[in-house]
């Protein structure tokens, strides 16, 4: 059977005509600017509304996505090609059933520790959601590593403020340019979800509390990450940005040099730094007045419906990379544990020890887990609830068999599943091809379309889930078969209320 030429469909935006493409049931825009190249004098500022352009511009190409350093590991297990990189990189792409109506929005904040990443990635295809949710799907890049984040206020002056939450800006502006223009592909700008997975989440929960974020989003949805994730004490970011400059040859207010480096030697500076959270969002008294939590605890995003979650076992992801987490060298194991946890290490790991079988690396895995990514999300849920915000919670536990079952249910393995695009080059490299993924595929992608079209993820293929609240914290489990938990980490923040408890 003849595959079908796209169609040509233009729409015209605040500044300028687009042409992209339908594909059968979705209309496509792709490589929309929305903001000015932050190049040359704009490198290290924050995101200026893009210049009107003459006629109608081609929107059937991905742009390119911020310069970053290779992510072997996601690249490897997607099947997926180098990224195409430029410093001009503030790009968004658009899936819709069509210009004509109102429809909720989605827009999708990618992760990858802050430094990697890109919008137009496969499994962020938004022709599913647009199929099957009658939604408007939007997807961005923004600034990322030492472009995005490097915090240069006190090296370089009060110019710069800002410098540390650039990407942050430059996804404010993206909603921004959303909220002006997408009524024009269908969308309704008063019905907007913003989505996001790891350090997307962790964007998310940073524009809850952002200030210039207010007003923009109706919903939120956190998948593995929180408004903690990755946020930095200006005293922190400052060290950070020492080495980096030291690293990339720069002298503090030395303006000339901080422009005149290469983007990719930015990118190498930072990379000395090693692996981890190397930069995050910053508390700069700018773009974020007060920590995140902070601000949910005050209420500052009780009006926002929000949902969140976590995958059973997400730190196997990244042990996949660090031969300490298959053996026994208790010694080097406590100094991973030390460098997450601080002092509380010795209890945590005595604690876990007796958890489990095999290596004592293997054992320790539900700890970084908790560390990083669950403890977390049950602060930012219950934040909100104590705010007086509607939350929802959930668990991933569908495991995925590749590598012999060493994943488990692991970081990131939830995202081809929420997009229905399990049938994307090099999803089953990390997923499997068990006929099962389907099911949880159609349950987790129904619900964040009920999510975004109503503010409640319910729908009449799962089980009854309650909002999650302090006395019962129920959590919907996302498996074969779907199921409601009642406060399935109960033991675990007893343990670490007592032995690590939030400062």
């Amino acid at each position: 059977m003849a595959t079908r030429e796209p169609v040509e469909v233009i729409v015209e935006t605040r500044y300028g005509a687009l042409r992209g493409q339908r594909h059968g049931d979705v209309c496509v825009w792709k490589g929309i600017p929305f903001a000015r190249p932050p190049v040359g004098p704009l490198r290290f500022r924050p995101p200026e509304p893009p210049e009107p352009w003459p006629g109608v511009r081609d929107a059937t190409r991905f742009g390119p996505a911020s310069v970053q350093p290779d992510d072997r590991l996601i690249s490897n297990l997607t099947g997926g090609a180098a990224l195409p990189q430029d410093e001009d990189c503030l790009y968004l792409n658009i899936w819709s059933p069509s210009p004509e109506g109102r429809r909720p929005v989605m827009v999708w904040i990618h992760g990858g520790a802050y430094i990697t990443g890109a919008g137009f990635i496969p499994w962020y295809d938004g022709t599913a959601f647009a199929r099957n949710g009658d939604v408007v799907v939007v997807t961005i890049n923004y600034r990322l590593g030492a472009l995005g984040f490097l915090y240069l206020e006190e090296a370089f002056g009060p110019d710069f403020a800002g410098s540390g939450n650039l990407g942050i800006l430059d996804q404010i502006a993206a909603l921004r340019w959303v909220r002006e223009n997408i009524a024009a592909f269908g969308g309704d700008p008063d019905q907007v979800t913003i989505f996001g997975e790891s350090a997307g989440a962790g964007s998310v929960g940073v524009l809850l509390a952002a200030p210039a974020a207010r007003g923009l989003f109706r919903r939120a949805i956190l998948q593995s990450g929180s408004g903690a994730l990755g946020v930095r004490s200006p005293e922190s970011a400052a060290r950070v940005t020492a080495r980096v400059l030291q690293q990339a040859g720069v002298e503090p207010g030395d303006r000339q040099a901080l422009y005149a480096l290469p983007a990719r030697a930015w990118v190498d500076a930072l990379a000395t730094l090693g692996l981890g959270l190397p930069v995050g969002p910053v508390v700069d008294g700018t773009v974020l007045p007060e920590h995140p939590m902070a601000a949910l605890a005050r209420g500052t995003a009780r009006d926002v419906a929000v949902l969140t979650g976590v995958n059973k076992d997400e730190y196997n992801l990244f042990a996949l990379a660090d031969p300490a987490w298959l053996g026994d060298d208790e010694a080097a194991l406590r100094r991973q544990v030390e460098a997450v946890v601080g002092p509380a290490a010795e209890r945590l790991i005595a604690a876990y020890r007796d958890r489990g079988q095999g290596p004592l690396g293997r054992r320790l895995l539900p700890l970084m887990s908790y560390a990083v990514f669950v403890r977390g999300m049950l602060a930012t849920a219950d934040a909100q609830v104590r705010a007086g915000g509607a939350v929802w919670a959930y668990r991933f536990d569908f495991e995925t068999p590749v590598l012999g079952g060493v994943l488990g249910a692991c970081h990131a393995l939830e995202i081809p599943f929420v997009f229905d695009n399990l049938d994307r080059a090099g999803a089953d490299r990390f997923t499997g091809t068990a006929p099962e993924r389907a099911a949880v595929a159609r349950a987790m992608h129904r619900a964040w379309i009920a999510f975004a079209r109503h503010g409640d993820p319910q729908h009449d293929g799962l089980p009854p889930w309650p909002r999650y609240d302090l006395d019962e914290r129920a959590v919907m489990v996302f498996d074969v078969e779907p199921r409601v938990e009642r406060d399935p980490w109960r033991d675990e923040r007893a343990l670490w209320a007592e032995a690590a408890p939030a400062s």
